[in-house]
């Protein structure tokens, strides 16, 4: 019978890589602009050959320059989106290194070569006569409404080449992620959670940026607390480097960091007391208790904050920014200024907020009131080094960014940061420098990740992985044991040479024991899991004797609403049955084995097994999830009949109770132990099959001495039985943790053989003829 064809699995398995395509340009570095300093001219490069791409460069290192260059060079016409007060920034910036940058309001002023207009005037432009788009501060997308954001990346689904431009996103911040690979046509949020992320709600969890288990406990907006599969993080780094690149200053990867060093950064906290502020909703101040809370306090407070506000500002020389975030706020601080001061609202005119920008910007005012939604994203502001916050929110990128604005690579000065506060909202303060050293580490620790990756992407060639594959073997007179992939090594097995095969095939389910290619449950979705089994299941029917059987576990699968846009089941077991029928095996039965409902609900915490969610609404409640064991007869004449009850393993009163095809009685924690085989890394806990349904399939389908092969054998549990049951075992491990527990237990197999498997007394089987 043929075997595996090598050349064919090797393609698939290259397949199975998460590869993101370049669809660009090739330029050579000699036609760019020699104004850029190196580590720009490689990016511009890089982005060109990408063609739909993200350049993720902190405050200050050349996004503009980046931009505008990428969007000469790759030709036709091209159209920049940035925020409102970021475009005439960005044709200033234009002229600096001779590029026409014409600013648009509507398609009919589209020329060829580079366009810019404001985000506001999006649907004003027919994205089909467009070659390239470019979205300034693309960071933008996350703060867009649902609506809205998913009608601007519809609108420039079609268009040839995509540039997106922000500051290096916070490492924990998987949205923003999630809507650039969206935008880019790279894949959906959902499926970028679904490939990497796993629900850290009431969980421990690593934390990568730290080095140490913690435990999650608060959720973000959407409810869901997100973190890396720990076998998903090399992975995970090199996908998102073959679509952005990510750098806090140039050496990050590898360049000089002349003309690029921030001056000092100083925070200066003021806490103004108030004594008699009283809560509406109460007799004494108790803490600060949601949005409402704060807005209230912060709204008692003006008074006492104002008074150290115009101190600071009257006193100090230089030109200031104070950054407000309630309308009164704004408006009381304008009015103390008099008319040193300008404020910048939101229902001015964009002439009017332009204006009063460029004229801060080259020194016409000593002080600008604005909020940071408005002058805190994309803009230049480092003419000036001072800056007081009149009042703090609990958004650490908005006081970020807002700080940015001024402490940036060009700023030649010391930056001065005061943070106006009444002692009502130290916590507030407390929770945002808390952030603040989180985010700073972490982001930190993402680009020492990147870095290797991003590096081979920007010099054009492959990043060298070492081949972490491994074979081994361990056998005895009762067994042979295979580490390695069951694709490749069941090439060893001859045919027609297995008596019966018992396993449990792993369940689609990228990253959570492995991050080989190699492993069949690392696969992003079902057409590619059961496009990898069918290797297995093809292998299984040439090495199978004629007329003998083949007994796979399997369960429905819970369907999850981010991976597969509903909440339900999904019918594993149906597409093992048809994938088998595929491939010559004949369906032969099916036997249940029940499970106990509150232990599962414990175990998988899923709200449909809760007795609150049955009594809140019972239609999202269903029953427990039950154990398939799905039988397959491979066709043709058996030769040696299998005689369980000659052979003094099976009786008719036992016959009949197990042809009822409802195992009632398989006990659930009749498994082998399997602590030592458990890595840290593992994303769920090994759940090996139930040594009782096990036995019953080898009793029932294979006499005392022949060949029993399991091609996933984990910690063991079948060739285990199979030993223990007088039969030999073949079985065969891709992880080598999982494999070296195997080869203990199965020897301790050899040695007990003849006991009972739960009393110790129960009659095994005959002993192996020798």
């Amino acid at each position: 019978m043929e075997k595996l064809n090598d050349k064919c699995y090797a393609e698939f398995l290259d397949n199975k890589r998460l590869l993101v395509s370049n669809s660009g340009i090739e330029v050579s570095l000699l036609k760019i602009n020699s104004v850029l300093f190196p580590f720009q001219k490689d990016v511009v490069r890089w982005a060109l050959r990408k063609g739909r791409c993200a350049v993720f460069l902190d405050t200050g290192l050349g996004k503009t320059f980046i931009q505008l260059e990428w969007a000469r060079l790759i030709g036709g016409r091209s159209l920049i989106f940035a925020p409102l007060s970021v475009a005439r920034q960005t044709m200033r910036e234009a002229k600096k290194i001779s590029i026409a940058c014409n600013y648009v309001r509507d398609e009919a002023e589209i020329k060829d070569g580079i366009n810019i207009a404001n985000y506001e005037m999006a649907e004003h432009f027919d994205m089909a006569k467009l070659d390239a788009i470019v979205l300034d501060e693309s960071s933008i997308l996350k703060s867009m409404g649902g609506k809205t954001k998913t009608k601007m990346i519809s609108m420039f689904r079609d268009v040839k080449y995509k540039l997106c431009c922000t500051a290096t996103p916070a490492p924990n911040d998987y949205v923003e992620l999630g809507n650039h690979a969206h935008f880019l046509n790279v894949c959906s949020p959902s499926e970028m959670l679904a490939m990497f992320f796993i629900n850290a709600n009431r969980e421990h969890t690593f934390d990568f940026g730290n080095g140490r288990m913690v435990t999650k406990k608060g959720t973000n907006a959407g409810g869901i607390e997100w973190r890396l599969k720990h076998h998903a993080e090399e992975a995970f780094f090199k996908w998102l480097s073959q679509w952005s690149v990510m750098m806090m200053k140039p050496s990050d990867i590898g360049y000089s960091d002349e003309g690029f060093d921030l001056p000092p950064l100083s925070i200066h906290p003021y806490f103004c007391a108030v004594e008699s502020y009283r809560p509406k909703h109460g007799l004494f101040f108790d803490g600060l208790h949601g949005l409402k809370g704060r807005s209230e306090v912060r709204s008692a407070t003006i008074d006492s904050r104002l008074s150290v506000l115009t101190k600071l500002v009257g006193e100090a020389k230089g030109q200031w920014i104070v950054w407000c975030g309630l309308d009164e706020e704004s408006r009381r601080a304008a009015d103390s200024f008099n008319g040193e001061c300008r404020e910048v609202t939101g229902a001015d005119s964009i002439e009017k907020k332009i204006g009063d920008f460029e004229d801060f910007q080259d020194g016409k005012f000593r002080v600008l009131v604005t909020k940071p939604r408005i002058g805190g994203f994309g803009m230049n502001f480092q003419n000036s080094n001072n800056t007081a916050f009149f009042g703090l929110n609990d958004s650490w990128e908005t006081y970020y960014q807002a700080i940015r604005r001024q402490w940036r690579f060009g700023q030649k000065r010391p930056v001065e940061v005061h943070l106006v506060l009444s002692n009502l909202e130290r916590e507030i303060y407390d929770n945002i420098q808390r952030k603040d050293l989180q985010a700073v580490r972490l982001r930190r620790k993402m680009v020492e990740q990147l870095a290797n990756f991003q590096k081979g992407e920007l010099m054009n060639r492959a990043y060298l992985e070492k081949d972490k594959y491994k074979e081994d073997e361990v056998s005895g007179k009762e067994y042979r044991l295979l580490l390695g992939d069951s694709c490749k090594r069941m090439a060893e097995v001859k045919d027609e040479s297995v008596d019966l095969s018992v396993y449990s095939p792993p369940f689609a389910d990228l990253f959570v024991y492995s991050n080989s290619e190699r492993d069949l449950g690392n696969c992003r979705n079902w057409g590619e899991f059961f496009s990898h089994y069918s290797f297995i299941v093809k292998e299984m029917f040439r090495v199978t004797k004629p007329g003998r059987m083949s007994c796979v576990h399997s369960s429905d699968i819970p369907a999850m609403a981010n991976r597969d846009g509903y909440i339900g089941l999904k019918d594993f077991p149906g597409q093992v049955i048809k994938l088998h029928m595929d491939m010559g095996w004949v369906f032969f039965g099916r036997c249940f084995v029940q499970k106990n409902p509150q232990a599962q609900a414990i175990r998988v915490k899923s709200k449909s097994l809760l007795f609150v969610q049955m009594n809140k609404d019972s239609t999202h409640s269903r029953p427990a999830l039950v154990d398939h064991v799905l039988i397959f007869r491979k066709p043709g004449d058996n030769s040696v009949p299998v005689t369980p009850v000659k052979n003094g393993e099976l009786s008719n009163e036992k016959w009949i109770s197990w042809a009822h095809g409802i195992w009632t009685d398989i006990p659930e924690s009749g498994i082998l132990k399997f602590s030592k085989a458990r890595e840290r890394d593992d994303e769920k806990h090994i759940c090996p099959l139930q040594l009782g349904t096990i036995e019953r399939c080898i009793k029932l389908y294979s006499n005392p001495g022949e060949l029993v092969m399991s091609p996933f054998g984990g910690i063991g549990s079948e060739p285990y039985m199979a030993v223990r049951l007088g039969r030999r075992a073949l079985a065969i491990e891709l992880k080598e943790s999982y494999f070296r527990t195997m080869a203990a237990c199965v020897k301790s197999a050899g040695k007990s053989r003849g006991m009972g498997l739960f009393t110790g007394r129960e009659n095994m089987g005959r002993r192996l003829p020798r």
